[in-house]
């Protein structure tokens, strides 16, 4: 449990209240007004999605993506094993193996190139996380000891309609603060996207350019 979830119940109960207010309406030219049509999304909602996102999940498969490549390891191993004769078959022998070594393990555009980076991309979509959920904490944690959170429970308490353009102002001033924070995670989750997708893209055969390694070398041919 991180900050954020000790701090979804009375964040959740707070902003359920401003949602409400807000749906009755928002005051004319608030900056709340830019950040609704670009989230689409009100801010208890928007934050009751986000508490579904965890960095966990996303480490583990990291790690698990990294545990693969230790048999493309033991595969390539087995290619660059010596073979004992020679002739034709054997050169196309070492051709198809060094084509093959090539498409397993030679650079990014590899198999092994495309796990590492799958796995990167897990490991960065984990750190977004995890940093997204400690800044919507303190957004949460501010909201809650605010002037306005005070008018905001004054208001959907008492039912009445006094005070209600007040408690109207301090609702958008919250869903300001925590739609901001939310907007700034979503942007840097699509930064990471267009970052990674170039090293996400589907790996196609690649015909071997180079001579095939001989009895000796080295495993990894692309390193």
């Amino acid at each position: 449990m991180d900050a954020l979830d000790r701090l979804a119940q009375p964040g959740l109960d707070l902003l359920a209240r401003v949602d409400t207010l807000l749906a009755a309406g928002v005051p004319d030219g608030h900056r709340l007004w830019p950040l609704l049509r670009r989230m689409r999304v009100l801010p208890g909602d928007g934050v009751r999605e986000f508490l579904d996102l965890h960095p966990a999940p996303l480490a583990t498969a990291g790690h698990a993506v990294r545990r693969l490549v230790r048999a493309y390891d033991d595969a390539c191993a087995t290619l660059t094993d010596p073979v004992a004769w020679s002739g034709p078959a054997a050169s196309a022998y070492d051709e198809a193996r060094g084509s093959l070594l090539r498409h397993l393990d030679e650079g990014p555009e590899s198999l092994v190139g495309r796990l590492e980076s799958t796995a990167g991309y897990a490991d960065a979509l984990a750190d977004w996380v995890e940093g997204s959920r400690l800044a919507l904490a303190r957004a949460l944690a501010d909201v809650l000891r605010s002037a306005e959170a005070v008018t905001v429970v004054a208001a959907t308490r008492s039912g009445g309609e006094a005070g209600r353009a007040g408690a109207a102002y301090a609702a958008a001033e919250i869903g300001t603060r925590v739609l901001a924070v939310l907007g700034v995670a979503y942007d840097g989750a699509e930064t990471l996207l267009r970052q990674w997708s170039p090293s996400l893209a589907e790996t196609t055969w690649r015909e071997n350019t180079a001579t095939a390694p001989r009895p000796g070398g080295t495993t990894r041919i692309g390193r």
